[in-house]
């Protein structure tokens, strides 16, 4: 099934500004379905929710609505997704409650090639419950995860494996299942970011091996908020600080304070709304897969004219994205000139494209690098925007 590029972006009102978006990876573009959603279910009728009055019952199909979708999209239960504010949010909140079981002489392991959100927080909860701390190590030359330590590394000692399904930064997808394979034969639980990854493939949590897996809607095509997936039953065994009169229910217990359900609402469209870009049979989850191939055929086919057409820049370009396995993200920095001015021209032609290292803190510090230029595809990008990019980057090198 072919991605038909112009119907997608007759969804997008802001598509109509003229500007080319290489920026999805920082949050993308978001279609009128959505933002529909989010304003239907907010002027409601809308209250707490609850199954007698028609405001309550609105609220309670929000959130129903919300964990169906995402196990769909995640290959998950409904009762094992939990809404956060943030992927990050929701890691802090995770270390710290499964910090609770830990005791001096275990160990947490963490990577290099992760955002901070998979690496901090998990970094200060063993440094506050007195545990070990150990790494996967990033090699800049491949822009992969070393792995010939893997067994060292995680072994009968660790607690908890956290590590990312695709770099923000790179794009770089490590064998996550193969990485949480050594970590079950150790008893380890895998915590992974998702946030990336999910933008780009349909998610199937078990395959990958994820105990926990978070992702952002906002990351495709919808609304600020974080979601987490795992077994229910795991989730029964973690126990958070929460407030005395509050559900003790799973995944409830995790959730603080009134949802916000016009997010939710949100939230669920962006999912419907992928499943829409494939034929009308099947299963919302058979035509997630349908879309996600449709739409990765496409991205990946741009990231080839890119790369293609930043070879031709010569030695002036590195493009530290190198993985074998990676989605359609380039980092890039320049043999001359600073990447905040490429990021300034390149706006003033009306390309999306940021310079930064995007809290991949611990990649930067890597790849020796303060800053550089990602730029990032999505579903809605053209041909004709690649080349206005390319063409704006050779103006730009003179």
């Amino acid at each position: 099934m072919p991605l038909d590029v112009n119907a997608l972006r007759a969804h997008f009102p802001s598509l109509t500004s003229g500007v080319a978006h290489f920026d999805g990876p920082g949050g993308t573009q978001t279609p009128s379905e959505v933002g529909e959603a989010i304003a239907r279910t907010l002027t409601g009728p809308l209250s707490n929710r609850e199954t007698i009055t028609e405001a309550e019952r609105n609220a309670d199909s929000a959130v129903q609505d919300f964990r169906q979708a995402f196990a769909d999209l995640t290959g998950s239960q409904p009762g094992g997704i939990v809404h956060g504010r943030s992927a990050t949010q929701l890691t802090y909140d995770f270390s710290r409650a499964l910090a609770k079981t830990w005791k001096p002489g275990d160990e947490i392991v963490v990577s290099q090639l992760d955002h901070d959100c998979n690496v901090r927080p998990w970094v200060q909860a063993a440094a506050q419950a007195g545990v070990t701390l150990r790494w996967l190590r990033l090699d800049p030359s491949t822009a992969e995860l070393d792995l010939d330590d893997l067994d060292e590394v995680v072994n009968e000692r660790t607690r908890v494996v956290a590590v990312t399904a695709a770099s923000n930064l790179l794009g770089s997808k490590p064998p996550v299942a193969r990485i949480a394979e050594r970590a079950h034969q150790v008893g380890a639980l895998v915590y992974v970011d998702g946030v990336h990854y999910a933008a780009h493939a349909t998610i199937d949590r078990t395959a990958l091996g994820a105990d926990f897996l978070v992702c952002s809607p906002y990351k495709f095509l919808g609304p600020h908020c974080g979601v987490l997936a795992a077994d229910p039953e795991l989730l029964k065994t973690i126990h958070p600080d929460k407030l005395a009169p509050s559900t003790n229910q799973v995944p409830e217990r995790f959730e603080l304070g009134t949802l916000p359900y016009e997010i939710l609402a949100g939230a669920t469209a962006a999912v419907d709304f992928i499943a829409s870009l494939a034929p009308a049979s099947g299963t919302r989850r058979e035509r997630l897969l349908a879309a996600h191939h449709a739409i990765e055929e496409h991205e990946l086919r741009l990231r080839g004219r890119i790369e293609d057409g930043l070879a031709g820049f010569g030695d002036r370009v590195t493009l530290h994205s190198r993985a074998a396995n990676r989605t359609p993200t380039l980092f890039l920095t320049f043999a001359d000139r600073d990447s905040t001015d490429a990021y300034r021209y390149l706006a003033g032609r009306d390309i999306a494209a940021p310079a930064g290292t995007f809290y991949a803190y611990e990649p930067a510090k890597v790849l020796g690098v303060e800053a550089g230029l990602r730029v990032g595809l999505a579903p809605y990008n053209t041909d004709a925007e690649i080349d206005r990019l390319l063409e704006g980057l050779d103006a730009f090198l003179g």
